[in-house]
């Protein structure tokens, strides 16, 4: 662990500066979440718009009361289970929050991540980081440091390097504002394991997981990639059953434009001939098709196709996090 490194950062938030760090599931953007300009800083950076709110990050569950008005038994339950971890928990906000990091909503997104080197930070910062992921807004969230420093270069303060992200998603993000929680957005925290704790009738849907209407409801609270178009690569992607995928392709390269296939690695036994096009492959399992996704739609940018065609993953429940990302990847174009 990099200690010097770490103690430097945390000397850089407390004098304002904007540091970006490793996280479990992507890398942050973090600022004092108590420092109205560090904040407005790390909106101006990224682009993002200030009805957008950011995560506030803590590195232990007993500091959750000095940003949460009320922390009911359900959200007791969860962060007993799963902080540190990839789960982002949206709860009324004490008055002394600053609104900036709220997007100027009256409720607060907390999560404690589950990274050595974030936890380090924010045990030596000794507060909170308000941190959105280390991107351009609307852009591929960053999985590896290089991704960072690609987008920003010497606007961040500081760079910590903590290597490729356990999960390659965002935290999934759950409301408990309302009686039962709400997921209100899919992430690396399986709803499987949310039901465990919850049981199978006690959690509830911001949306529904119907992929042709990604945005979440307006009568809902606003949460960090909540667009109908997000997490894009600047190629345009578009999504289709593998057995459409042929016509697709043939209806396109008619066209005279350089498409590339993106799909899974398995086998195409009994699957209809794919036409000769630069193929870019995926593992096959949700898990690690998540961690490689991110990376992936960053290494398709650089060949500049016109399109690039995705194999549409399985519709199930595991491939929830997945769909929801490509999606919103997919609106963008």
């Amino acid at each position: 662990m990099p200690n010097k490194l770490i103690a430097l950062a945390a000397e850089r938030l407390r004098a304002g500066g904007v540091v970006a760090f490793p996280t479990e599931t992507v890398y942050g953007l973090g600022a004092d979440a108590r420092n109205e300009d560090a904040v407005r800083r790390v909106f101006a950076i990224k682009g993002r718009p200030a009805e957008h709110p950011l995560i506030v990050h803590l590195a232990e569950i007993d500091q959750a009361g000095a940003w949460a008005a009320e922390i009911t038994q359900p959200a007791r339950q969860l962060m007993a289970r799963f902080w540190p971890g990839p789960l982002t928990l949206v709860l009324p906000a004490r008055d002394d929050v600053p609104r900036v990091v709220t997007g100027g909503q009256d409720s607060v997104a907390l999560r404690a991540p589950n990274h050595p080197m974030a936890l380090a930070l924010l045990r030596k910062f000794s507060g909170g980081l308000a941190a959105p992921s280390a991107n351009r807004f609307g852009a591929v969230s960053p999985t590896e440091a290089w991704h960072v420093r690609t987008a920003f270069g010497m606007q961040v303060d500081q760079l910590l390097d903590g290597g490729p992200c356990r999960y390659g998603l965002e935290s999934t993000i759950v409301s408990l504002l309302d009686e039962r929680p709400r997921v209100l957005r899919p992430g690396a925290l399986p709803l499987s394991a949310l039901r465990e704790v919850l049981g199978e009738d006690g959690i509830e849907f911001g949306e529904q997981p119907n992929l042709a209407s990604p945005s979440v409801s307006s009568s809902l609270p606003r949460v960090p990639g909540s667009l109908a178009a997000h997490y894009a690569p600047a190629t345009p992607l578009e999504i289709h059953p593998i057995e459409a995928l042929p016509a697709r392709a043939a209806a396109l390269l008619n066209q005279g434009l350089r498409i590339a296939l993106l799909r899974r690695n398995q086998s195409l036994r009994g699957k209809p001939s794919l036409p000769s096009l630069p193929q870019f492959l995926l593992p096959a399992r949700a898990e690690t098709y998540a961690r490689s996704l991110y990376a992936r739609l960053r290494e398709l940018d650089r060949f500049a196709f016109d399109c690039v065609l995705v194999e549409a993953p399985p519709d199930d429940e595991t491939w929830w996090a997945v769909n929801d990302r490509l999606s919103r990847a997919a609106a963008s174009r």
